[in-house]
């Protein structure tokens, strides 16, 4: 936005990453989840956006890609997100939509008529849709196939003088960890279309990438899975004369988070819990009254090490109890990453100098990725493995740093246990 330009008042909402009816696949793997509230958790999170438009009396919502997950199971998935259009047409409130990789035209072949108040836009170029009573220009190009691999952005416009501008956008901009790098972009070619605010999809972690101007990430309404933690939901965007601000609102109905427990002070799986239980109880009040799917990680260097190890089913059943106990809690999965308790200086021993030799040998073999996955691969073991070792559909995780981690949780096992035998 020009220095100095004026601009009218006006309330946004900017949403992304609705993923309405995704599938969570993995969920079979624990008899014990919430399976029907995870999965219902992202319409309940776009009904929940659709009641902040709502409240707050937005003019206008921003949907920046992947309304969708892929392909509908059935025609109820398109029903859902027509309904919730037709409570913002109801309230008289503008809806701009662009299709991201996952709602493109190439993925999803079923279609369902969205009310008027809908504005979808243009697959094959960028167009520009003017609410000229409010004094809006919105600028987007959609998705006409999954993949795409060139530059959008581009294209788009110059800024429409008299307007607060908007840029609609599914993109990873130059990159983002995790995310396919479709429509990529620089942050300079953005700013220089002079635009008030940039409203961008597709990458799932909120991200203010830039002030002046505004571009933004909102990340996805709800988390999926313990990789997507933390409050997830939507930007409320206030444009007042020269000023523009941005304020995170909460949509998720399911919190994800890792919960990390010190446990360098336990001597046994009792002591371990206790301190679980406090992390647990503390994660919880952060989830503001939310289902809380928590992944805990016990760390540090602690005498119980091979006892949390050698107890490891037990240990887990426990802590399960324990988010019963707790309240709206439900542990997905427990993690022992403890160490053994040092033991270098005087009176070593031969135990801990082989203990040392396993470490060093296992961490140049984690350096050949290739070798370490044939490795386990071909290990008559591999086949009777738990499945919480494996990955979504059962197979082997083809993925360097699993095998490393797998090898160090074995080698440091391993190092204990000889630390102690000795």
């Amino acid at each position: 936005m020009a220095e100095g330009l004026r601009v009218p008042a006006m309330k946004l909402l900017h949403a992304a990453d609705l993923h309405i009816d995704s599938p969570l696949q993995g969920l079979e793997r624990y008899p014990d989840a919430p399976a029907a509230s995870i999965r219902a958790a992202t319409r309940q999170a776009t009904e929940n956006l659709v009641a902040l438009a709502l409240s707050e009396g937005v003019d206008s919502v921003l949907l920046a890609g992947d309304i969708y997950d892929g392909e509908w199971r059935g025609f109820d998935t398109g029903i859902f997100f027509q309904r919730q259009m037709h409570r913002l047409h109801d309230a008289d409130i503008p809806v701009y939509l662009v299709s991201g990789n996952h709602d493109a035209a190439s993925q999803i072949s079923r279609t369902l008529s969205l009310p008027p108040n809908v504005r979808v836009f243009d697959i094959h170029g960028p167009e520009t849709i003017l609410d000229d009573e409010l004094g809006l220009a919105v600028h987007g190009q959609g998705y006409v196939r999954r993949d795409v691999t060139e530059n959008l952005a581009v294209h788009y416009p110059p800024a429409r003088a008299g307007y607060f501008n908007v840029g609609l956008l599914h993109t990873a901009l130059n990159g983002r960890e995790g995310h396919d790098r479709y429509a990529p972009c620089t942050v300079d070619q953005l700013a220089a279309h002079d635009y008030g605010y940039w409203a961008l999809g597709h990458v799932h972690a909120r991200e203010e990438v830039s002030r002046e101007p505004f571009i933004v990430f909102p990340g996805n309404i709800q988390g999926r899975h313990a990789k997507e933690r933390g409050p997830k939901g939507c930007a409320l965007i206030t444009v007042e004369s020269e000023s523009v601000s941005v304020e995170h609102r909460a949509l998720d109905v399911v919190r994800w988070e890792q919960v990390l427990v010190d446990v360098s002070k336990a001597t046994g799986v009792d002591d371990a819990c206790e301190s679980v239980r406090n992390a647990l109880a503390g994660a919880r009040s952060s989830a503001d009254g939310r289902l809380l799917a928590a992944r805990v990680r016990l760390t540090g260097r602690s005498s119980a090490h091979l006892r949390l190890w050698g107890d490891r089913e037990r240990l887990t059943h426990e802590i399960r109890t324990l988010g019963y106990d707790v309240g709206d809690v439900w542990v997905e999965k427990v993690r022992v990453e403890t160490q053994p308790e040092s033991s270098g200086g005087p009176g070593r021993n031969i135990g801990t100098e082989l203990a040392e030799s396993v470490v060093r040998t296992a961490k140049q073999l984690g350096e050949n990725g290739d070798l370490l996955r044939d490795l386990i691969k071909k290990d008559p073991l591999w086949g009777r493995l738990p499945s919480q070792v494996r990955d979504d559909r059962g197979q082997f995780p083809d993925d360097d740093q699993w095998c490393a981690d797998l090898l160090g949780e074995a080698s440091e096992l391993l190092a204990a246990m000889m630390e102690e035998r000795d």
